[in-house]
């Protein structure tokens, strides 16, 4: 199978290693692991940085070397379908969640932040709108209730490669890649957070909050402020022990840590950057204590 690749290096690696024949890759630009050895594999001329600033120069070299398919693995731009159309059998990805949900570029957020107990990958065609192509394959994964937006997308790694794998050997066989269409109706987006998204609004529940610190960390994490120190919060749980005379988003020592009052109950901050310097429950607790002293 002849392949023109997208993404993170090493599962243009593992189709090298399956037999397959990668002739031309578009990496994400910073070095990232196994470049070095893709290149040595490939040659550098058929490995191409933010091949998104070039498409049509792209196009035009990947039509020339007429491949089988197209693969993209973590490759976080649009892909333009006229590239689809220079492989034989078009393109496939693999997206981080059971699509059609959560279809976007940060998956990992959308899903921790709206409290989803499972994810998971979905194999699936490339087409021109994003995410939205027939559903190949699909390996669902429990979220762990701890998981923050790292911790998920690493867990997600191996079941992606395999599905991967699995879905360009069944085309390299022969098998047709017609897949299921998609049910527009259970379809949700999950774009990048913005930056009203990081600040926590201490009026909602403590268990959405929680969520939301998960899903921001560790980057770009969850804004907030103790008295005019703006904190970045990376680690936070559920606090029901709160002083009930504390309005939302005003904070105290409670057992040594500090808790911040939600809409309900309230919020333990248990890690977070000050500047360039991360600190930990005690560390932050004496910042609250420090803070309502003035």
């Amino acid at each position: 199978m002849r392949i023109v690749f997208l993404g993170l290096p090493l599962a243009a690696l593992l189709l090298v290693a399956d037999g397959h024949e990668v002739v031309l890759a578009g990496l994400r630009s910073g070095l990232t692991l196994g470049e070095r050895r893709l290149r040595r594999t490939l040659g550098n001329a058929r490995v191409l940085i933010d091949p998104q600033e070039q498409w049509e120069a792209f196009v035009a070299l990947a039509l020339e070397l007429r491949a089988d398919l197209l693969v993209s693995w973590f490759f976080t731009r649009r892909i333009p379908i006229e590239l689809c159309q220079t492989c034989r059998l078009g393109g496939i990805g693999v997206h981080p969640s059971l699509l059609p949900r959560h279809r976007g570029p940060d998956p990992f957020f959308a899903a921790i932040n709206a409290g989803d107990e499972e994810t998971g990958v979905t194999a699936h065609r490339i087409e021109r709108e994003y995410d939205t192509g027939a559903i190949l394959g699909r390996r669902a994964l429990r979220i762990e209730p701890d998981w923050n937006a790292w911790d998920l997308a690493r867990a997600l790694d191996r079941p992606s490669l395999a599905l991967l794998r699995q879905v360009v050997q069944r085309a390299s066989n022969g098998d047709p890649l017609e897949g299921e269409a998609q049910d527009e109706q259970e379809a949700t987006l999950a774009p990048q957070p913005d930056e009203d998204s990081r600040v926590l609004v201490w009026d909602r529940p403590a268990e959405a909050l929680v969520r939301r610190i998960r899903a921001l960390a560790p980057c770009p994490g969850a804004l907030a402020w103790v008295g005019e120190t703006e904190i970045v919060v990376l680690k936070a749980s559920v606090h029901r022990d709160v002083p009930q005379v504390l309005l939302p988003g005003e904070a105290a020592m409670v057992h040594g840590l500090a808790v911040v009052k939600a809409g309900d109950n309230g919020v333990a901050l248990l890690e977070a950057e000050v500047g360039n310097q991360t600190i930990t429950g005690s560390d932050l607790a004496m910042l609250v204590a420090r803070a309502r002293e003035k």
